[in-house]
């Protein structure tokens, strides 16, 4: 997977939207954590910084969640001052792979209503 290059050691590299593959977005998305992180960027339209995300895991586990839905295209990161910022990568997703994110969300939704997560 190509990357786009960091300008500066503070700018993480990102794929080119023409570079986001289905599968490295499916296997992202594989991981109950990782969709837990989309499912609430999908839900709050405003960037979230790392610390705003209440994981039941160690701040290294969570930094490696965070990269890998970085690398594949999922989420864009920047830091702003010192807090990393995520956003989903809704826009480029959708035109991608059209209606893919929203099945995937309702599904995740419907999913956790119905083990009552």
């Amino acid at each position: 997977m190509s990357t786009a290059a960091a300008t500066s050691n503070r700018d993480l590299p990102h794929p080119a939207s023409g570079d986001i593959r289905l599968e490295s977005v499916l296997h992202a998305l594989s991981d109950p954590m990782r969709l837990r992180i989309v499912r609430e960027l999908a839900a709050d339209s405003d960037e979230l910084t790392c610390s705003q995300f209440a994981l039941p895991v160690t701040k290294s586990t969570s930094t490696h969640h965070f990269r890998v839905l970085r690398e594949a295209g999922v989420i864009r990161q920047c830091y702003r001052g010192t807090a990393k910022m995520n956003g989903l990568r809704r826009d480029d997703l959708d035109e991608l792979f059209p209606g893919l994110l929203d099945a995937l969300l309702a599904a995740a939704a419907r999913q956790a209503a119905r083990l009552g997560g």
